[in-house]
């Protein structure tokens, strides 16, 4: 019994001796859990915090929407901030989008760096004018110097529903998380029939192959979770002239026509 209480009393001045100390020289910034003082939201401050959240979503998909139907023809770019000029395919996404512009689309992009700015870059060259749907974030997104025409998000689902709304293609190049959230989000809602069948083209066989194949031997035949035809829903295609003849045959949308309505 002197035994054990000997060693409680030692395992004690142990943890004393280990407690965190305040020092007027540098500030603690990771407590414990059981220092950290905290208040709790009331219900009149919830209601308001989210009626103000609220506010600025439903105010950003206005602005987005209304700034895409200036543009009935239109095709979206996508991909990675983080590819420099003069790589291969940001030149690339600069060339095409030249050449886009010149058939009278709209180029929209992220209005970011990288790809986006490649293809912001192109549109300014060939066309005087740049489109850029602008994210705010603490690193990496500053809106590149050749968009013109621009608008500021500071949510991603609604810069995504605002870019993907009407276009008429969809162009992804090599990216990396926010590039596969944004092509998964359009492939799904091809694939469930959300809208209507436009054409997906990734550029850049040797970034999409694999993900292909993870696709063709884990998710349809492994596992069953896709069909054969899902995958037909996109093209992979590195030619240039081949996508601009996918553009120009490509229908268009019209995303604000008056539906039938059924009995």
């Amino acid at each position: 019994m002197k035994k054990r209480k000997k060693e409680e009393c030692m395992l004690g001045e142990a943890c004393k001796k280990t407690k965190l100390k305040k020092s007027s020289k540098k500030k603690i910034i990771n407590k414990p859990d059981a220092q950290i003082r905290r208040r709790f939201h009331t219900q009149e401050e919830m209601a308001l915090l989210t009626e103000k959240r609220s506010k600025l979503i439903v105010n950003e998909i206005k602005t987005g929407i209304r700034a895409i139907r200036q543009y009935p023809k239109s095709v979206t770019f996508f991909g990675s901030a983080r590819l420099k000029a003069g790589s291969k395919y940001y030149e690339l996404a600069r060339s095409l989008a030249r050449k886009i512009c010149q058939e009278g689309y709209a180029v929209i992009t992220g209005g970011g760096p990288g790809i986006m700015q490649a293809a912001n870059q192109g549109t300014a060259e060939a066309c005087g004018s740049a489109i850029g749907f602008n994210i705010e974030l603490p690193f990496e997104q500053n809106i590149n110097p050749y968009v013109t025409h621009g608008v500021n998000f500071h949510y991603f689902f609604t810069r995504k529903v605002s870019m993907t709304f009407s276009a008429e293609v969809y162009i992804y190049f090599p990216g990396g998380f926010g590039t596969m959230d944004e092509f998964f989000e359009i492939l799904t809602l091809v694939q469930t029939k959300k809208i209507p069948r436009v054409p997906i083209v990734l550029v850049g066989k040797e970034y999409w192959n694999p993900l292909i194949k993870f696709f063709q031997s884990v998710l349809l035949e492994k596992f069953g979770t896709i069909s054969p035809g899902d995958l037909k829903l996109f093209k992979v295609i590195d030619d240039e002239d081949e996508i601009l003849k996918i553009v120009k045959r490509a229908k268009m949308r019209d995303e604000y026509a008056q539906k039938e309505i059924k009995d």
